[in-house]
């Protein structure tokens, strides 16, 4: 599943063609994809102008001069992809079509269709049931070590595991939070509450530093993720442990002074990490 940085790329890599632009076309393809589409989507949506697109979290949110908000979520295997008007057939997996006032097309493309897009009120969007409740966004400055140390006071679940509850801090995902832990030199197995504050300080700024330079690398490629442009991220070529299991960590000798990164799993995930680095 996409996470805050592929979200972002997504986000910014649309802003390009969307922001201060019409839909001049709008076209469904299917009724929904993991919820219906709202009733008169298309319509609602055709000869609205973008103001602004941006992201909460994992999602999407793509403000209209109207006050109306399109909120998406690209699920497992969807993605945004920018063209110029085509004369070929839809793929099997072309959901839904915009068509802008300078003919540019972006077609949401989902083999999966665990994505969704849905429609709601700028006054309503802090309160939609897909955003109520989500923390901070780690990216902000408001998201500082007293705010981590605050949400983790007293939490017995694993570090990694609470790093993972949206409600904790927003857009983190399994890659993001492996790579932080290992910059702060932290097992992904401590108990959250057990962490002292310089730890929680060095930890919070290894999750803003690992955030930025996967933007700038345009997210992490591994399965689906492309950008907008078609081209794909490249920060999975900076991984430090996230599915390196077997491999010789790069801060470490390797054997037979550590035995390499490993993989357990948590909460049904995977999580790799380096145990001699990691404490």
């Amino acid at each position: 599943m996409p996470e805050l940085p592929e979200v972002e790329t997504v986000a910014r890599g649309l802003a390009q063609v969307w922001e201060g632009r019409r839909f001049i076309s709008v076209t469904c393809r299917r009724a929904g994809l993991r919820q219906p589409f709202p009733r008169d989507f298309a319509q609602r949506l055709t000869g609205r102008r973008v103001d602004k697109v941006g992201r909460r979290a994992k999602y999407l949110v793509v403000r209209l001069d109207d006050g109306l908000v399109l909120l998406g979520h690209l699920g497992m295997s969807g993605r945004m992809v920018i063209s110029g008007l085509r004369n070929e057939p839809p793929g099997p997996h072309d959901h839904v079509e915009f068509v802008t006032d300078q003919s540019v097309v972006v077609t949401l493309t989902d083999p999966r269709r665990f994505g969704l897009m849905t429609l709601c009120d700028q006054s309503e969007l802090a309160s939609h049931p897909l955003l109520a409740g989500i923390g901070p966004e780690p990216l902000d400055d408001a998201f500082a070590a007293p705010v981590l140390a605050e949400a983790l006071a007293g939490k017995a679940t694993p570090i990694k595991s609470a790093l993972l509850d949206q409600r904790l801090v927003a857009g983190l995902g399994n890659i993001y939070v492996c790579e932080s832990l290992f910059r702060a030199a932290i097992a992904p197995t401590r108990d959250a509450g057990s962490l002292a504050p310089d730890e929680i300080r060095l930890l919070t700024d290894c999750i803003k530093q690992v955030l930025r330079e996967a933007i700038a690398a345009g997210g992490s490629s591994l399965k689906d993720h492309v950008r907008p442009d078609g081209e794909l991220g490249y920060f999975q070529h900076a991984f430090k442990v996230y599915g390196r299991a077997g491999e010789r960590c790069d801060d470490c000798p390797g054997a037979p002074a550590c035995g390499g990164i490993q993989r357990i799993v948590q909460a049904g995930r995977s999580t790799f990490y380096c145990a001699e680095r990691q404490r």
